[in-house]
């Protein structure tokens, strides 16, 4: 009777998996995905009342803005199942439809958000997958912090990783500044873009210097994440009000005072790097010609270039004049990437061909895809190891 009891205590609490419940009920646990040996994967879900079930994964071509889908098959007992063709090495992420309601994997605890949208994650090895998992070398630390940005009279919450064994040292270190995208705040990069796996390996290998991140958030009227500021559990929103009005790139020199106060860093152009995803490679871009003597590293992921109203800042004000500025006071990288059916790729052809104009030399990558975070950690593999040589 008391075995009776406890077990019923646990079921009602709610302190045991989907899995261990089954397995207590006589059920066998569903496993999904299941990453199979020729790298295919199988996914399944219990939905016996549904009428249809649907996979989005976004290793599927898209279909306009939507991702691409795949209808699961059902079985006697009510479990939907479908399987991949053999997938690359790569970090993925998918969802489920069932009856036209979109909803995550119940049998798959491992969860990211991006905007508003949750989803399922898995990552297949033996391949450029490998960066973004956790391996068994010495790890770096990732904190949160708050600073005061007197520029947008707030305290501002930051993301920041220390690569492994700055604790125990008196070495200072070069910084890289990494920006996130629209809907993006200063838990994206670390989440969805690996950061910490992804330095922790190449560092570890000797392919990237030791060097600290900093992940800020890039929307002046946030303090920081939903859900993580005074505000409470507000939705997150794709594009908030004043993003890209040029108030966090004319404050953005808040940010540096406060981490190199903080940390132990060289505190020089050129031990400073750059980068940004989309709305991020845009306030990277005028960032870095905006105050055109801080940093030596300036990278470009996707980056949505042009203010779409120069007049509503004088920090948009003589572009071109401020990148040769820029390119007049020398730096060692200026790198741009972008996917070759990414809605910026012709954004980004033009403003390259402003650059060839004016004589401002970059290095330049194109990959297939489009605007992803599947190509974004790529492009954070390739940059990584070209800084502070």
């Amino acid at each position: 009777m008391k075995k009776i009891t406890l077990l019923l205590l646990i079921f009602l609490t709610g302190t045991i998996s989907t899995q261990a419940q089954q397995a207590i009920f006589g059920e066998v646990p569903i496993v999904s995905p299941e990453i199979n040996d020729d790298q295919s994967v199988t996914f399944r879900i219990k939905a016996p009342l549904a009428n249809e079930v649907r996979l989005m994964g976004d290793w599927m071509p898209p279909v306009g803005w939507a991702p691409g889908s795949a209808e699961l098959t059902k079985d006697e007992n009510g479990i939907w199942t479908y399987t991949t063709e053999s997938l690359d090495s790569d970090l993925y992420t998918y969802s489920f439809s069932v009856d036209s309601v979109r909803t995550i994997d119940p049998s798959n605890p491992h969860v990211i958000r991006d905007v508003a949208n949750l989803f399922n994650v898995f990552i297949i090895g033996d391949g450029k997958g490998d960066n973004y998992k956790v391996t068994d070398v010495p790890h770096g630390s990732v904190t949160r912090r708050w600073y005061e940005s007197p520029g947008l009279d707030m305290q501002r919450r930051i993301t920041i990783y220390t690569p492994p064994g700055y604790e125990n040292s008196e070495e200072e270190y070069p910084v890289l500044y990494l920006l996130h995208g629209a809907g993006g705040d200063e838990e994206a990069w670390i989440a969805l873009g690996r950061t910490s796996q992804i330095l922790d390996n190449l560092i570890a290998d000797g392919k990237a210097e030791p060097m600290i991140v900093v992940m800020t958030n890039g929307n002046v009227d946030q303090q920081a994440a939903p859900g993580e500021a005074p505000a409470g559990y507000v939705t997150p929103q794709f594009m908030l009000p004043s993003t890209m009005n040029g108030k966090f790139i004319e404050t953005f020199p808040d940010v540096i005072r406060f981490v190199e106060s903080e940390y132990r860093v060289v505190a020089d152009k050129a031990h400073r790097a750059i980068a940004g995803l989309s709305m991020g490679g845009f306030h990277t871009m005028h960032i870095s010609r905006f105050h055109p003597d801080t940093f030596d590293y300036v990278a470009l992921f996707s980056a949505a270039i042009m203010p779409r109203d120069e007049s509503a800042s004088p920090v948009f004000a003589d572009i071109k004049g401020t990148l040769e500025t820029q390119m007049n006071n020398g730096y060692e990288l200026y790198w741009i990437g972008i996917g070759k059916s990414d809605f910026l790729f012709e954004a980004n052809t033009q403003y390259r061909a402003m650059l060839d104009e004016m004589g401002m030399e970059y290095e330049y990558m194109e990959t297939e895809g489009g605007h992803t975070w599947t190509n974004w950690r790529v492009y954070l593999t390739e940059i990584a190891p070209l800084l502070f040589k």
